[in-house]
């Protein structure tokens, strides 16, 4: 199932609205024939997955209660914008517009790797939404986390 994915990287996203992918991570994102899905999340970044990691995501989300509007949203929004790309001779993808426009991506991103896929943010979007997050949470824990300690 691919590799795991950890760290953060900064990017830049290209005039053509291509974006390179780290050396480090490009061998682990080729397994499967290369195949790479992108999409939107609900918080206003884009998940990178190789197709290997992605199949069972998808399956579940194919699954969604088609009359929870909740449900139907994400639904929408996950595979709606579900796109299949391969990387280029160069290692790069294609963002395309409509998920350039999603998550508000301008010049600068920021590519963190969350175990089987990654997350990609513009610079500007992910410091205020890591600045809001942390003002309302206190630099308290969530619930089920409790005991977990650095």
């Amino acid at each position: 199932m691919g590799g795991t994915f950890h760290g953060a990287t900064v990017i830049t996203l290209d005039a053509k609205g291509r974006v390179a992918l780290p050396t480090r991570h490009r061998e682990a994102l080729a397994a499967n024939k290369g195949e790479l899905v992108l999409t939107a999340h609900p918080d206003g970044c884009l998940l990178l997955y190789p197709m290997d990691a992605w199949e069972p995501v998808r399956a579940q989300v194919e699954k969604f209660p088609s009359l929870n509007t909740q449900a139907s949203w994400w639904k929408r929004l996950l595979l709606g914008h579900e796109e299949h790309l391969t990387p280029d001779a160069s290692g790069r993808i294609l963002v395309s517009p409509a998920l350039r426009i999603y998550a508000k991506l301008e010049r600068e991103l920021v590519m963190f790797g969350q175990g089987a896929y990654f997350e990609l943010w513009d610079n500007g979007q992910w410091t205020a939404k890591l600045t809001q997050a942390m003002a309302q949470s206190g630099g308290t824990p969530p619930p089920g986390m409790e005991d977990f300690s650095l």
